[in-house]
């Protein structure tokens, strides 16, 4: 016992924490670790915890539309006659783009300004999209929204497909 508290009070003066974090984890508890993983979040500055949250959904496999796909659907269609169905389910597609296919030529102005309305495109670059159709406009939109964006499009004289 005399040889940790000696070796704690030598880690303790090393200016570099993860030298002594990684010399004394055989020592610690998991709470212990848990409770210096803790710490060291709650030192961060506001930069680190936005790097760290994007790091760590990374990690866990997520990103900003949701969890990403697993090896769960594998281990599920073996269990039985039902799983083609869950699968089925599982696999449909949630995410959408929205394709410009063509356009009235009397209604380019509006579908540049349409276009312009639910993207961040500048006048050139929604005029530059709208003269290449078939192109698409926006994507990794939801069925909801996709839908709406269609009905503004055809409303003015255009048609839009979901992919």
């Amino acid at each position: 016992m005399a040889s940790l508290v000696s070796k704690t009070r030598l880690f303790s003066r090393i200016r570099a924490p993860s030298i002594a974090y990684t010399l004394c984890t055989a020592t610690e508890t998991r709470t212990q670790k848990l409770e210096r993983i803790a710490e060291q979040l709650l030192d961060l500055n506001k930069l680190e915890k936005h790097d760290y949250a994007i790091l760590f959904r990374h990690k866990m496999g997520l990103n900003r539309y949701g969890p990403a796909v697993s090896g769960l659907g594998s281990v599920s269609s073996s269990s039985g006659p039902g799983a083609a169905a869950a699968d089925a389910k599982a696999e449909e597609k949630t995410i959408f783009d929205v394709k410009l296919d063509k356009f009235d030529a009397a209604a380019k102005i509006k579908v540049i300004k349409e276009i312009r309305s639910f993207t961040d495109l500048g006048l050139k670059e929604a005029k530059e999209l709208v003269e290449k159709a078939p192109a698409v406009v926006k994507k990794g939109v939801t069925k909801d929204e996709a839908n709406a964006i269609i009905e503004k499009l055809k409303a003015i004289g255009a048609t839009a497909v979901l992919e």
